[in-house]
């Protein structure tokens, strides 16, 4: 059985006072369990007071994004070696905010997803559709292209990866996919991997995760944990997550 893995995706939340304090919290409040993991991902600036609040406990921590480059004149990037110089575990690449309101493609994605495993970073990466895309009836088509171009762009590599299905129209909304939606879209993604050699790969949920129906959405076989968003800027909240 794989393990379970919950990751906090902050986005551009937090400030140094807030973040001591939830981050205490987080740290006093889990200590590990096994076939179980934990990560927060953290705007760039609060690396080094992660690093700091951190080290040494059973919690992980990782960027929200990374550059496809090494390094040059990218005024603004952060590049995936950056983030691993301050203890960064995972790496966050093609959120749909990310593919939304910078423009990254398919490629772009792949190519960040490259450069955070060149780094020695896992890459958590997000596929999904919008509302218009399901109802359009184009949700495998959309995620298998999604998937099928970090196959492709990873190769015999992609069993490093970590997969998060994220429903656009779920993020943030409230709204959160059933866990017979979700595990029909884990399903087909888990299908594509093994295809390629790569079945054993996590792939998260995210979309709206909240303790109230982590456990029904841990439940189903090919959800392997979640990508949480705003609920994880509440200690106790995401605590109750990864314990569900």
């Amino acid at each position: 059985m794989r393990d379970k893995l919950i990751v906090g995706n902050w986005k551009m939340n937090g400030d140094l006072a807030s973040n001591a304090r939830l981050l205490s919290r987080l740290a006093s409040g889990w200590h590990g369990e096994k076939g179980r993991a934990m990560a927060v991902c953290v705007p760039a600036p609060y690396f080094g007071q992660v690093q700091a609040a951190l080290s040494g406990c059973a919690l992980a921590w990782g960027a929200q994004d990374v550059s496809e480059h090494r390094a040059g004149a990218f005024t603004g990037d952060v590049s995936a070696a950056m983030a691993a110089e301050f203890g960064c575990r995972y790496a966050i690449v093609g959120h749909s905010e990310r593919r939304q309101w910078h423009g990254e493609t398919d490629a772009i994605v792949s190519a960040k997803a490259r450069a955070a495993l060149d780094a020695g970073l896992t890459p958590i990466a997000c596929v999904g559709e919008t509302l218009a895309e399901r109802e359009r009836g184009d949700t495998a088509a959309v995620v298998t292209r999604e998937i099928d171009a970090l196959i492709h762009a990873l190769g015999a590599e992609a069993t490093r990866m970590i997969v998060a299905y994220e429903p656009v129209w779920a993020i943030g909304t409230g709204r959160s996919a059933s866990q017979a939606e979700a595990q029909e879209v884990h399903a087909m993604l888990r299908g594509r991997l093994a295809q390629a050699g790569s079945g054993g790969v996590a792939i998260l949920y995210g979309g709206s995760v909240k303790a109230a129906n982590a456990a029904a959405l841990f439940a189903m076989p090919d959800i392997d944990g979640a990508l949480v968003g705003g609920a994880s800027l509440d200690a106790d909240e995401f605590l109750l997550i990864g314990r569900a």
